[in-house]
């Protein structure tokens, strides 16, 4: 799965930069799975229950904002999982044929 390797540093830093800048906590979580053999998992959990939005319009300070954009582009797919204390984003990638 060496061809993932720049995607998955590309989102890991943008799920982290959404949980620093929106969750506002003390402490986050990155977590790696792998759900199948050809599918990579990259989460990152946080204690806010504010769930992310996938803007499509961009006004304002020019670099922001963007970072569900890019996430949502180099996934396969991606969502959020909700828990009584917070909430994981998470993004998956995949490799075809494995």
């Amino acid at each position: 799965m060496d061809g993932l390797v720049e995607d998955a540093v590309t989102v890991a830093s943008e799920l982290v930069a959404n949980s620093v800048e929106h969750a506002r906590c003390a402490s986050i979580r990155v977590v790696v799975g792998r759900p199948t053999a050809n599918t990579v998992r990259l989460g990152v959990v946080d204690r806010s229950k504010v769930l992310p939005v996938l803007r499509t319009e961009f006004t304002g300070v020019p670099l922001r904002g963007r970072g569900l954009v890019i996430v949502d582009r180099l996934t396969a797919r991606w969502g959020t999982e909700l828990y009584p204390w917070g909430k994981q984003v998470w993004g998956e990638l995949w490799v075809e044929g494995r």
